[in-house]
C-alpha cells in the first residue's frame, strides 16, 4: 500500500508543476477551430443520446424476460 501512494504521489508531483507553468494555456485558435470543435461536440452527443435510449431498451427487454420467467416458475409451484 505504500509503495502505492509512493507512485501516486510520484506521478502527480511533476504533474502540478508542469500545470503551474505560464504560457500553457495560451491558444491562437481562431472562429473557425471553435466552430469545428462544436460541430464534433453536437456529433458526438447526437450519437451518445440514441445510444442511452438504446440501452435502456435492452435493459427493459431482459427484465420483462426475467420477471416473465420468475412468473412461470412460481406458477408451476
Amino acid at each position: 500500500m505504500r509503495a502505492l501512494i509512493t507512485t501516486i504521489i510520484g506521478t502527480i508531483a511533476p504533474a502540478t508543476v508542469f500545470a503551474a507553468a505560464n504560457g500553457l494555456s495560451e491558444d491562437n485558435s481562431g472562429i473557425f477551430v471553435w466552430v469545428f470543435l462544436g460541430f464534433c461536440a453536437l456529433i458526438v452527443v447526437a450519437q451518445v443520446i440514441p445510444a442511452i435510449l438504446l440501452m435502456t431498451g435492452m435493459v427493459r427487454g431482459v427484465a420483462s424476460v426475467v420477471r416473465d420467467e420468475k412468473v412461470a416458475a412460481t406458477s408451476k409451484s
